[in-house]
């Protein structure tokens, strides 16, 4: 097949696979070791990163040639069509090097608009969550399930998420914490694993801060497939990172968003 010939899904599942093939033999090696990205706390980043990133980066390079790419651990390529692949290899790497199978990979394309679709893929699982403008489906040891966000939660009734318990500055801990002390259940250190179960109708709300694009772009188009909503804390656009507010519908949305505003 010639490049033109693939449709984005195709190429988005190529993208999944061959990040899977890369990062599984790493996954709970004993001898995996991990560098620090920060000077100051533990920003992770092991050979499984560097490794799926660029596996990605060589099959755009041949497929997708005229679109940007915009990913974790390497430089930026500028495209000439408008669109960008967003890419974080592994999302949740201190999960990773912990043994857990919370972790995953994060596929979105974009334009001027925002991310139009989008892949959560847990490899380990083998679960491969998708987004695109004509709905939200997963595929794994289930078969294939049609995504939907739930519909009637009261704040009350609902599920929330968040990676960290200390999700960041003070107030935005306070403004946390206003919002997990009107819900029924509050989880933590799910990473993009949290936002896929949004999408599929178990959880009502994720709630973070200090994100990056390549943290959020995918989440945002599975869970909009799903009939989901995300935003910042004001209501604005999420897609280039910061504060995210994803919320299974609109009513929810609306509850949480209010007391985020109130802190």
């Amino acid at each position: 097949m010639k490049p033109a010939d693939y449709t984005d899904l195709e190429i988005a599942e190529k993208l999944a696979d061959a990040a899977r093939a890369a990062i599984l033999p790493y996954f709970r090696r004993l001898d995996l070791g991990a560098e620090n990205k920060l000077d100051s706390g533990f920003d992770p980043v092991t050979e499984a990163d560097r490794a799926a990133e660029m596996a990605m980066r060589e099959i755009l390079a041949e497929l997708r040639p005229q679109d940007g790419i915009h990913g974790e651990e390497f430089d930026e390529v500028e495209g000439r069509s408008g669109r960008v692949w967003v890419l974080d290899p592994i999302d949740g790497t201190r999960g990773f090097i912990s043994g857990t199978p919370t972790w995953g990979v994060l596929i979105a394309l974009s334009d001027t608009h925002g991310p139009f679709l989008g892949v959560v893929d847990q490899p380990y699982i083998g679960e491969r969550f998708v987004g695109t403008s004509e709905g939200a489906y997963v595929t794994g040891p289930l078969g294939l399930q049609v995504l939907a966000t739930r519909k009637d939660t009261d704040l009350s009734d609902a599920v929330l998420f968040t990676t960290f318990p200390e999700l960041g500055s003070a107030e935005e801990e306070a403004a946390f914490r206003a919002v997990s002390s009107r819900v029924k259940l509050t989880r933590y250190g799910m990473d993009c694993y949290a936002y896929a179960l949004l999408a599929a109708g178990l959880v009502d709300l994720v709630i973070e801060a200090g994100l990056k694009a390549v943290d959020i772009q995918a989440p945002i188009a599975l869970i909009e497939a799903a009939g989901g909503i995300v935003t910042d804390w004001t209501g604005g656009p999420a897609h280039g990172g910061g504060r995210a507010l994803a919320a299974a519908n609109p009513q929810i949305h609306s509850a949480a968003l209010e007391l985020l505003r109130g802190v």
